[in-house]
């Protein structure tokens, strides 16, 4: 079982950047597939990013040509650069592992606690 923990949310502003990051530890990382889901309140969890054991990647209609995932297999970690943010991604970001090494596992695995990103208009 992969343990995971999230770092790097916080307040920015709109139209500002942050980068969360995610270390995991156990289990086989370089293995699974990875990724980013988010919820805000009153909202069901959605899947913001994901990425393949060989580094495929995919993401959620909304955040096209401004978030980008990424993994470091040496580090057991990965990332979600986010940029031009609005304050419609205001959520709460929770890393999570695949079953598989396909994308299509995510949301199976394991979770972690999640990070609050808030973004001011």
């Amino acid at each position: 079982q992969v343990q995971l923990v999230e770092s790097g949310g916080g307040l920015v502003q709109a139209g500002g950047s942050l980068r969360l990051s995610c270390a995991a530890s156990g289990g086989t990382f370089s293995a699974a597939a990875m990724g980013w889901y988010r919820q805000a309140p009153g909202k069901a969890r959605e899947l913001v990013a994901g990425i393949s054991s060989d580094g495929r990647t995919n993401y959620g209609d909304s955040v096209k040509g401004r978030f980008t995932i990424s993994r470091d297999n040496a580090q057991n970690r990965i990332y979600l650069q986010m940029r031009s943010l609005k304050p419609e991604d205001t959520a709460v970001y929770y890393c999570t592992a695949g079953i598989s090494g396909d994308t299509w596992s995510l949301g199976h695995g394991s979770w972690g606690q999640g990070t609050q990103v808030t973004v001011s208009s």
